[in-house]
């Protein structure tokens, strides 16, 4: 009964994860030139082939190890700026400038790509299986047509955490007070598959107005499922005082190394009625400066905490552990993928006691800041 509990930090899988992972936005990656692309350990080429198709192989040339991101667009190939080799789509050498013929070994690792909802999916399995189109996240009913603004896009790197980090916030219902400045007034969890779902209600803390945030007559509805390992949609209802907004948000990430990632996000907002062009763009960039700055927030808190594998928990924490179980499927090969990680699960914490503690501390927060207020007033 009196033992300390030990820290376990544990260590960093030795692979990465199997699924699709998100490069970015196809507008960005099909301009023409050769992009680059930090990923699984190493670097990523990707560009536009003469017809507009994207393609997306190693970075490195087979050849003598030149930065094929550092090449150049010729046709469809891309061609290495050391010798020449031109590259195709396929992972294959086609042309050697200055050579007779291609030897027959000259292939390169490629990457299975696919286009959707106006950005550039890629998979990846350490096994080399061929892709599973149905473990695609759904294409997105409205988007890339007039009825919804563009796509707001921003990458933010992580270098010294595992991208596991962001996957427990799905079940994390106490941080959203704490980081997020909100009353989650009602928190649900449904693991199934390859999906893992998080049903959230929330308002705002008004006594971070100053920061920002607050407003209690802000009242949000969100949906967020995880489609595989690394790949986000979250559908937000947001009400203010009658006024009503749907926002899609994308919230991907894709590993750099063992222990870092680059976190991506990116929304768009179906234009409310009534609203014209200009303000329906200024709202989506709003709403994209909003959850940045939420990002940003569980970023700090990544960066400085210590990796944990067991972590203590209480009735409220939610379903840690299972989330993880759920995580690990990706993580091991297919025949080794267990029941328990697939199974439907749910759980629905209780948030009642959470936020009558929440409030009473709120009020406290904003009769303080009362009484210095007035204080300050009284010595002007």
């Amino acid at each position: 009964m009196t033992e300390t509990r030990v820290l376990d930090t544990g260590s960093v899988p030795e692979r990465y994860a199997r699924g699709w992972h998100c490069l970015g936005l196809e507008r960005d990656l099909a301009d023409g030139s050769p992009h680059a692309v930090q990923a699984f350990g190493g670097k990523l080429v990707v560009w536009a082939d003469s017809e507009g198709e994207l393609h997306v192989l190693d970075g490195y040339c087979r050849h003598m190890g030149g930065d094929l991101t550092q090449g150049a667009v010729k046709g469809d190939e891309i061609a290495c700026p050391f010798h020449d080799w031109r590259w195709g789509g396929d992972g294959r050498c086609k042309e050697i400038p200055y050579a007779r013929r291609v030897p027959l070994r000259a292939r390169t690792t490629r990457y299975e790509s696919v286009v959707r909802n106006g950005q550039l999916l890629i998979w990846h399995d350490p096994e080399g299986s061929p892709a599973d189109l149905e473990a695609l996240p759904p294409e997105l009913e409205g988007v890339g047509t007039d009825r919804y603004t563009d796509w707001t896009w921003n990458v933010i790197e992580v270098s010294n955490a595992h991208c596991r980090e962001i996957i427990d916030n799905v079940v994390d219902m106490a941080h959203f007070f704490y980081v997020h400045f909100a009353f989650p007034t009602d928190f649900r969890n449904v693991f199934e598959g390859d999906k893992a779902t998080q049903f959230m209600e929330s308002t705002g803390r008004p006594d971070m107005k100053s920061e920002g945030y607050g407003d209690e007559d802000l009242i949000l509805k969100s949906e967020a499922t995880y489609y595989g390992p690394s790949y986000m949609v979250n559908w937000l209802d947001t009400d203010y005082k009658g006024f009503r907004t749907k926002v899609i948000l994308i919230n991907c990430h894709v590993p750099t190394g063992p222990s870092s990632f680059n976190l991506q996000y990116g929304l768009v907002v179906e234009k409310p009625e009534g609203v014209d062009e200009e303000t329906a763009q200024y709202i989506g960039r709003r709403y994209a400066e909003t959850f940045g700055q939420g990002f940003l927030q569980d970023v700090d808190i990544w960066l400085n905490k210590a990796p944990v594998q067991n972590p203590l928990l209480c009735e409220e924490d939610g379903p840690v552990y299972q989330l993880r179980r759920w995580y690990e499927q990706f993580y091991v090969d297919r025949a080794d993928v267990e029941p328990e990680m697939v199974e439907r699960f749910e759980f629905e914490v209780d948030t009642s006691k959470a936020n009558e503690n929440w409030r009473a501390e709120v009020a406290e927060n904003l009769a303080r800041k009362d009484a210095e207020d007035a204080a300050e007033t009284a010595v002007r």
